[in-house]
């Protein structure tokens, strides 16, 4: 079974709520995370299949209309980023670092996907503008080279200019930085 992701982010947090009821009754749609963020927005995240997805969407976007931020929908994500959007992602032992910070929720989550797709990497997080002033940013790890294109093939995926905040690559991470990524 293919698994999507889906996200509706919204200036209202009421209509965030009511939104997210109604995507939720639309399918079988699994809740990833549905909750304000900064500055004042409402981001809602489900996964599925690509069928339930793709419905509950539809319903969620039909109710959006004019408190609509941004919007995605990506069909056959790679296992990997539902565990690290949930901070679940089991991350033990960290290679090289890699960090990708963009300024929104939707663009993190395609270079999140678009990095694990292109290398053999580990996504440790993706931290969805919680306490970042509506910023993102995705880090994973791996072998040195590995890391390099993973954070260049995420950015790439990236179409739109100025999403991309930064990108960063540390070959060998310190050991207290090690504790504090893990």
């Amino acid at each position: 079974m293919q698994r999507a992701i889906g996200l509706i982010e919204l200036n209202s947090i009421a209509k965030g709520f009511e939104v997210t009821d109604a995507l939720l009754k639309a399918s079988e749609s699994e809740l990833v995370e549905a909750h304000s963020v900064c500055p004042g927005k409402f981001i809602v995240l489900i996964t599925g299949t690509v069928a339930d997805v793709e419905a509950s969407m539809k319903q969620g976007l039909a109710l959006s209309k004019d408190a609509l931020i941004d919007k995605l929908l990506i069909p056959n994500i790679d296992p990997q980023l539902v565990p690290a959007i949930r901070d679940m992602s089991n991350v033990t032992e960290l290679d090289a670092l890699g960090i990708i910070e963009t300024f929104s929720a939707a663009s993190s989550i395609i270079a999140a996907d678009a990095a694990v797709k292109g290398a053999h990497v580990q996504l440790i997080e993706v931290r969805l503008a919680n306490a970042l002033g509506g910023k993102a940013f995705v880090t994973l790890t791996g072998e040195v080279g590995a890391v390099r294109t993973a954070v260049n093939d995420g950015c790439n995926a990236l179409k739109e200019e100025g999403i991309i905040i930064r990108r960063v690559v540390i070959p060998q991470p310190h050991k207290d930085l090690r504790r504090s990524v893990l």
